[in-house]
């Protein structure tokens, strides 16, 4: 097992609420719609549980209201629950009090849930990116510690390419603060090239993801990990009149997760990233 500790992270929501299928479903319908959140999510409680490795869980609001149980247990368990939104709506379609509204509701189902309240963010469809700058402010007025939001890459439905790729701090007024966590990526010549989650990793051949991540850690930097219990279901609900790609975004390669986490979890070291930012705080003058 590789020395460097890693990330690991769950976007904790339901397979229906995806980018891909946003047209498709309105929020009217989600309670009608057949669930796969608890027994995925188990699935990946257990398979933690064997590798004795804890996670961050990104909690969609909507599903602690639903299943506050599942979210007592994930956090009982020793996970780390931290903020997905309520909704899935993304931020970069919302306006600053739709946004302060929609995490505020958030919360306080997460708290409802679990009684801790998260420290952590992450949005939507990695939706905070240069045309909502002020997202990040109200994080830190409402609490947050750290966000993990940034993709520094190019892509149809997400990105900042320009964006920072390591770990780094942000400072507002009254002292306030927020660690930023970007999404990883590996520099390939002009290129951020995006790897270690979600159809990224189920579509790469493991031993890429391995090299990758292994050069990272060489490096002196942690992979972020980022997988939904949905992407780990081999028969999904099925889905008619889908788009080649959308299909590929919502099926494809689902089968073979499983088998790629046990061997991320056998070769790499992984912890939460409020652990993770805590030793960096104890470890490096001026980062707290």
């Amino acid at each position: 097992m590789d020395s460097e500790v890693n990330l690991l992270t769950v976007d904790l929501e339901e397979w229906f609420v995806v980018e891909a299928l946003s047209e498709r479903y309105n929020r009217d319908q989600w309670p009608e719609m057949p669930s796969t959140l608890v027994k995925n999510s188990l699935r990946l409680l257990e398979l933690f549980r064997r590798h004795d490795v804890r996670a961050t869980f990104f909690v969609l609001g909507y599903c602690a209201e639903m299943y506050p149980d599942l979210i007592a247990q994930i956090h009982a368990n020793g996970h780390e629950i931290a903020c997905h939104s309520y909704f899935h709506r993304r931020v970069d379609q919302l306006d600053p009090q739709e946004f302060r509204l929609d995490t505020r509701r958030a919360v306080n189902a997460i708290v409802k849930a679990c009684g801790d309240r998260p420290i952590g963010y992450r949005a939507p469809s990695w939706s905070i990116n240069d045309s909502v700058p002020w997202a990040f402010e109200i994080l830190s007025e409402l609490g947050f510690e750290y966000d993990s939001s940034i993709f520094p890459i190019k892509h149809d439905l997400y990105g900042m390419p320009r964006g920072p790729r390591e770990m780094f701090r942000m400072k507002f007024d009254q002292g306030r603060f927020l660690y930023e966590i970007p999404a990883s990526t590996y520099r390939l010549l002009w290129w951020n090239l995006p790897i270690a989650g979600g159809g990224y990793l189920r579509h790469c051949p493991y031993w890429y993801s391995r090299y990758i991540i292994r050069r990272l850690n060489r490096h002196g930097r942690p992979a972020v990990v980022y997988i939904h219990p949905w992407e780990i279901d081999p028969e999904p609900p099925p889905v008619a009149g889908l788009s080649a790609v959308q299909r590929l975004r919502t099926y494809g390669s689902t089968a073979t997760l499983v088998m790629k986490l046990e061997k991320l979890l056998s070769d790499f070291r992984f912890t939460t990233i409020q652990h993770y930012i805590q030793k960096q705080r104890q470890r490096k003058i001026g980062f707290r």
